[in-house]
């Protein structure tokens, strides 16, 4: 088979989630453990990290893979859901593995698997594991699928697990409570590794604490801090004039410690040393990197990086990541993994690049400004309606939204927070679990939105950009095949 024929047999011959839903969820590991068995346990080669949660697993596993390769290390990269190629899946150092690897692979290993009746996403973990052992990588940033508990990446002993913000999503599966949700993703803590959670208060907290408890896991909570001078977020034309800014008190810092060091010799180490902690070259490079792509950013301020350090992932949902991934970090130095400030730039500021991370509040296209997000759930659309209603009322733009969403999602609980005033264009994916369209906007005019359906992304987009003046905003999402079917079809829509 070539590589298109074998995709074609794996989405069809496995049970797909990503296609059908919870007709292709199996419980239990047995699956996974007689595929790891059989493939000589691959990911006892490597060190990996584990990553799990509700909303921003992807994003925290693409930076913490951006930062460690540019610490020198061969980074695997496992994640899900894949939105233009299968291969989006499963990268070392963002190289997406070969074609002739998928091909090989099946053709080899089918007749074990076939057997088995395995889950697609059972199939594609034992992949990811085996090319990764095959390749020889230092470490894996391994992403959950759904849950944690029962999820076939469970089988690793990871040097650090990360569980980021726990929301309502999958509650079929995982529990119609906070609480039973955090059960589930509190099953990838192992005996002793230690777990990074993001935000978690009452119930949620609690279900953490006792699960590190029980399994003498050092558990730290991510400070989410709410101080003002913690964080700020720049247009990228604040981002020139911080720049710039920033740029005239390196100068001025320069010429001082300069001075210093003349009149004190006796300090120059101790003053090199005070002048590499404010990390003023890597500020600016980080600034100029996201400059040359047009791009806004984040910036974040800690005990560490007091002066700010800088993110190219500029959904409000960001922050909140930004915290748990430096908090991540300082667990990975302690260590002794060799992580240098530098760092730290160079991967916050070139995620997209380095990892090749799409879909986080990606813009795709300039007057009118387009932008795509994955988001789909209740908490993930609450970020995106606020910084919706910021671009609003902050730079008088009216808003375009071209939306679908998945049959199995809280539809009516979307629906109800979304934006009244915006123009809608309801369309609907190219899975099989999609909502159609009509049945989205009947139920959307119920929620006082307005707008009109379209059989597909290509078609609702077109429509919005036909009735959108440059000077205003179109946002596409509500699903992550939503976003999929846009960036496949870029070169129809000219998105260049």
């Amino acid at each position: 088979m070539d590589y298109q024929n074998t995709l074609k047999y794996l989405y069809e011959s496995v049970p797909m989630f990503q296609q059908i839903g919870s007709g292709a969820y199996k419980e239990g590991l047995a699956n996974t453990r007689a595929l790891d068995e059989y493939f000589e346990h691959p990911h006892r080669k490597y060190r990996t990290i584990h990553v799990g949660g509700t909303n921003g697993k992807g994003s925290c596993s693409h930076t913490l893979a951006a930062i460690l390769q540019e610490a020198g290390y061969r980074v695997g990269l496992y994640t899900s859901p894949h939105l233009v190629d299968f291969r989006e899946r499963i990268r070392i150092n963002g190289e997406m593995m070969p074609e002739t690897y998928v091909v090989d692979f099946v053709e080899k290993h089918r007749s074990f698997f076939e057997p088995l009746h395995p889950s697609f996403f059972e199939l594609t973990t034992a992949m990811a594991f085996r090319y990764f052992a095959d390749e020889k990588v230092d470490v894996a940033l391994i992403e959950v699928g759904l849950g944690g508990r029962l999820d076939c990446t469970n089988i690793i002993t990871p040097d650090l697990c990360v569980i980021t913000n726990i929301s309502l999503d999958h509650t079929q599966f995982l529990g119609n409570t906070l609480a039973e949700i955090a059960g589930e993703k509190a099953g990838i803590i192992k005996e002793g590794v230690p777990v990074i959670i993001g935000r978690a208060r009452g119930a949620v907290k609690k279900v953490f604490s006792a699960k590190a408890e029980e399994m003498n896991a050092p558990i730290t909570y991510t400070k989410q801090t709410a101080a003002g001078n913690d964080v700020a977020i720049y247009s990228y034309p604040e981002l020139q004039k911080e720049r710039n800014n920033f740029y005239e008190m390196t100068r001025q810092g320069l010429e001082m410690f300069k001075k210093l060091q003349d009149k004190h010799r006796k300090n120059e180490k101790s003053l090199e040393k005070l002048l590499s902690t404010f990390n003023l070259d890597n500020a600016l490079r980080a600034m100029d990197r996201i400059l040359d792509k047009r791009k806004s950013a984040i910036k974040l301020s800690n005990n560490h990086f007091q002066d700010g350090i800088f993110l190219e992932l500029t959904g409000l949902y960001q922050v909140e990541n930004g915290f748990t991934i430096l908090t991540a970090l300082d667990e990975l130095v302690k260590m002794g993994y060799h992580i240098s400030p530098k760092n730290y730039f160079e991967g916050f500021s070139n995620v997209c690049e380095l990892t090749g991370l799409m879909g986080r509040w990606q813009k795709v296209y300039s007057y009118p400004d387009i932008i795509c997000d994955t988001g789909h759930n209740v908490d993930g659309i609450k970020y995106i309606c606020k910084q919706l209603e910021a671009i609003r009322a902050n730079d008088g733009k009216k808003i375009h939204i071209v939306f679908g969403m998945v049959n199995d999602k809280d539809i009516s609980g979307v629906l109800k927070i979304l934006p009244k005033d915006a123009t809608y264009y309801f369309t609907k994916a190219s899975v099989k679990r999609a909502l159609p369209e009509n049945e989205l906007q009947e139920l959307a005019q119920k929620a006082g939105l307005k707008g009109n359906a379209y059989p597909t992304v290509v078609e609702a987009v077109q429509a919005a950009k036909k009735d959108c003046p440059p000077k205003d905003f179109i946002f596409v999402g509500g699903s992550s095949f939503i976003v999929a079917d846009l960036l496949a079809n870029r070169d129809t829509l000219d998105l260049y």
